[in-house]
């Protein structure tokens, strides 16, 4: 096997063996566009040395060396020649861009002997010593650990006594002793010389590179982004250009479009005399990129000309290293360029309209996570944060607000127009008006689909779950994070993106739809064959997710109809009835609300579907903890509902057949709304009843027979009966259980909790977080289906249910119905339609259309550098 290709050199391979940075530089060698000689160690390598236990593969090294002769050969220059030496840079380069993740070293090969052959023939001491203490502190800081702020202090003290402002005051002289302190402070830490062999130095440094794909921060930021660890990185080892030889070189980064609002111009930054680090580090403050122009003109008129051949080629933004050398222009790297959901969606429309790519390649390019930048606040890219805990990206966007502990004390001060944060152990149904007013949650515990996060996600707020740094002191009126303790009325923001919470308020960044965001969904909805519906309680969910292009309700809870304050009451006295007798009486007080609200639902959904799931949750929820009771008999009661696992217990379909009143009464509501609505409107609302939990024939069909023998009261309407599909045994006994539904729809919150056996409430933010940390689980399985096993049960259920009901209509209602990977899974097994919380909507429409256009061959091009 041949692991390192120059340039030049047909690989036989592509972005996955050569990575970003090596296929970008081998392109536009064959483009003909100026780049510096050098080679890339490939993907290979890195993954064979990975898997030796960090040892070198076998002729690896003999391998790089008649790379490196090659290369002397091509640049007349000899590595470690103390006459005219040939100097690399290495730097790393993965298949999918990991920026500033892994490490890069400059001016390699230079040592006591070289730097002063350097100087004399460039006739620049200066630039010569200047590179040389680059190399101590670069190699020193990525290949021995050295800290970097030693060197870096080093630098600053000679500045202060010499009186120099900038790095490029100094004389070659101060540079000289720079060298010798950067060498004393290098012999200190590693208790030994610099090295003066280069080919040592080459060696130890693409070690150093392929050890970087293993570092905490590389390892972080492959989980944030969803990284495979496997891929491992790719090392280019290139023939250094110096853009610190003098004012008429410099080096500089650009993108061939602004990658925070798209517009079609250059936009990036430029240094005269100083090398990429110092730009991309932020070592010294860079000028605008259109500074090149006065004063490089021919050298800036290349770089356009570049760009512009480079874009076409690509068919998509680039992000672009360049370097100078005394006026002659050479690219380090092309890429496609990182960019904001809103700039990204402007791109991909103007190069649509440009004739540059078609729609469904627009559609492809734009990752469906992104949309939730536009649809909610954000924290402002240029803010500086202090993050003070971490916890569950539960629900996106950002808010700042006061501190409350209590769900009352957030609606009072809500109402009275105050931003407050709802700060919590965990949140209960019963936090439901506080969640309302306040500006977003932060809870201790719970995970990303506790109560805390659907609820927030649905009504498009900010939250932060189960963040473990965090603890309350109710008696006190206070909270601590890690070890700062803030006081009720203290303000915090917090990110429920990235799940960070920050003390004292960020600026932030209002939502930002424009009509590029309607066009590209517009394009998603001609391509994809998912429908896309809502899980929406309200009549304001049900319009907001109509705003947002939801094709119907996959998913209507009745159970947080009965948590508002005015329904109660009446529920606590439905469950403290003596008898049937006295619960029918209070479910009669009921229906007239239940109706009232499935009326505004059917209003805001007309001439759509709307899925009503029947009560599930059991019913000890809507009563307060025994310490709370207002009387005996309520404490008697909550003690007699009380199960060790109420997940498991009384809910669903089996509180609706132990007191069929219950399911009567809701189904009752349910027509008589449609009626109603139909009647005041002239549209006759399409109803679909939903039993849930159910586990076999019998629970369904029974309570089929209940929802037909009501429904019949008001025969004018139309509707269908099915059922969720949320317990192991129905997916395995599907067949049995379609003859008695018109359709299916996917519990995949519940079904992974009972198929996994996990309590997500438990798991997550305990031992899910170490088993993601230490790489038992690759994804959580709350947030992306687990598809070898909750889908194969799925698949399963599709398979034996449509084989007895072949027109079955099948959907999915868990928050998985929201995320791309899992909006793929469901195209995959041919479900009619995905359900999600209104501001996934979007999200779910542009993913089912990628998953149309996947199976036809059409992906994305992937990121790389």
């Amino acid at each position: 096997m041949l692991y390192v290709f120059d340039f030049d050199e047909d690989s036989g391979g592509g972005r996955e063996l050569l990575g970003g940075k090596g296929i970008g530089l081998a392109e536009m060698t064959q483009l003909g566009i100026r780049v510096p000689a050098g080679f890339t160690i490939t993907t290979d390598a890195c993954r064979a040395y990975m898997a030796g236990g960090r040892t070198v593969p076998e002729g690896l090294d003999e391998e790089v060396e008649r790379h490196v002769e090659a290369l002397e050969q091509r640049s007349g220059k000899g590595f470690g020649d103390a006459g005219d030496p040939l100097l690399v840079s290495v730097r790393s380069g993965a298949a999918i861009s990991m920026p500033g993740m892994m490490d890069t070293i400059l001016n390699l090969g230079l040592n006591d002997s070289t730097v002063e052959a350097l100087a004399s023939s460039t006739g620049n001491p200066r630039f010569a010593y200047d590179s040389y203490r680059r190399l101590i502190q670069m190699y020193g800081d990525v290949v021995d650990g050295v800290d970097g702020q030693r060197f870096e202090q080093a630098l600053a003290d000679l500045k202060d006594a010499r009186g120099a402002q900038h790095d490029v005051d100094l004389s070659a002289d101060d540079l000289r002793e720079l060298v010798e302190s950067f060498r004393e402070i290098y012999g200190d830490a590693v208790r030994q010389d610099f090295p003066q062999d280069p080919r040592e130095q080459l060696r130890r440094a693409y070690r150093a590179v392929f050890d970087s794909w293993g570092s905490p921060r590389a390892q972080v930021y492959r989980r944030t982004y969803d990284i495979p660890d496997d891929l491992g990185t790719a090392v280019n080892v290139v023939q250094m250009v110096f853009g610190n030889r003098g004012e008429s070189s410099g080096t500089g980064v650009c993108f061939t479009r602004d990658p925070s609002t798209g517009e079609r111009h250059l936009f990036g930054e430029f240094l005269a005399n100083a090398q990429g680090e110092d730009v991309v580090a932020g070592i010294r403050t860079p000028e605008p990129i259109e500074r090149m122009r006065e004063r490089m003109p021919e050298a800036f008129a290349q770089l356009i000309e570049t760009l512009d051949r480079l874009e076409s080629h690509y068919r998509d933004v680039q992000d672009v290293e360049f370097t100078v050398e005394e006026g002659e222009l050479y690219l380090l790297q092309t890429r496609t360029g990182k960019r904001t959901a809103a700039a990204a969606l402007r791109i991909a429309v103007e190069m649509v309209e440009e004739g540059l790519i078609d729609r469904e390649e627009a559609v492809a390019r734009i990752d469906p996570s992104q949309l939730d930048q536009l649809l909610h606040p954000m924290i402002d890219p240029k803010a500086k944060i202090e993050i003070a805990a971490r916890g569950l990206n539960a629900s996106p966007g950002a808010a700042s607000g006061a501190i409350v502990l209590d769900a009352d004390t957030a609606e009072e001060r809500g109402k009275s127009g105050e931003d407050v944060i709802l700060v919590r152990w965990e949140t209960t149904p019963d936090d439901i008006h506080g969640l309302i007013q306040a500006r977003g949650v932060l809870t201790a515990h719970g995970g990303m689909t506790s109560h805390a996060a659907v609820v927030a996600r649905g009504m498009g707020k900010p939250c932060v779950a189960g963040c473990e740094a965090l603890s309350i002191d109710f008696p006190a009126g206070t909270v601590t994070l890690g070890d700062v303790q803030l006081s009720a009325g203290d303000v915090i923001t917090i990110d429920g993106g990235k799940g960070t919470v920050m003390i004292g308020a960020v600026q932030l960044v209002p939502p930002a739809i424009d009509e590029n965001f309607g066009t590209v969904l517009s394009w998603a909805d001609e391509l994809r064959r998912l429908r896309v519906r809502a899980n929406a309680d309200t009549p304001e969910d049900a319009a907001k997710a109509r705003e947002f292009g939801a094709e119907g309700i996959g998913l209507c809870r009745t159970e947080h109809m009965f948590m508002a304050e005015d329904r109660l009451p009446l529920v606590r006295d439905m469950i403290m009835a003596r008898d049937e007798e006295e619960r029918r009486a209070s479910l009669e007080r009921l229906l007239p609300l239940q109706q009232g609200d499935f009326e505004g639902i059917f209003e805001a959904m007309a001439g759509l579907p709307v899925t009503i799931r029947l009560l599930d949750p059991p019913l000890h929820e809507f009563l307060p903890p025994p310490d709370e009771a207002t009387s005996d008999a309520m404490r008697d009661r909550i003690r007699q509902l009380h199960e060790s696992n109420p997940m498991l217990g009384t809910r669903g379909c089996r509180l609706g057949l132990q007191f069929p009143e219950i399911y009567e009464m809701q189904v009752r509501a349910i027509v008589r709304a449609a009626a109603a609505v139909e009647e005041r409107t002239g549209d006759a609302p399409l109803v679909e009843i939903m039993h849930p939990l159910v586990g076999f024939r019998e629970e369904l069909a029974r309570l089929r027979t209940l929802t037909e023998k009501v429904a019949a009261e008001t025969p004018s309407v139309a509707y269908t009966c099915g059922t969720m599909i949320e317990l192991p045994r129905a997916a395995l006994r599907a067949d049995e259980i379609a003859e008695e539904a018109d359709f299916f729809s996917f519990g995949t919150n519940d079904l992974t909790q009972t198929t996994l056996g996990f309590s997500r409430d438990d798991a997550e933010g305990k031992f899910l977080t170490f088993y993601l940390e230490h790489g038992i689980l690759e994804r959580n399985p709350f947030e992306v289906l687990d598809e070898e096993g909750v889908g194969d049960l799925m698949r399963i259920a599709v398979e034996r249910g449509r084989g007895a009901k072949p027109e079955m209509k099948l959907g999915i209602c868990g928050e998985h119905g929201g995320e791309p990977r899992s909006v793929a899974f469901c195209h995959q097994l041919g479900l009619d339609y995905v359900s999600c919380s209104p501001y996934r909507v979007p999200l779910a429409r542009l993913a089912a259309a990628q998953a149309a256009l996947a199976e036809a061959g059409v992906t994305a091009v992937a990121v790389g550098g």
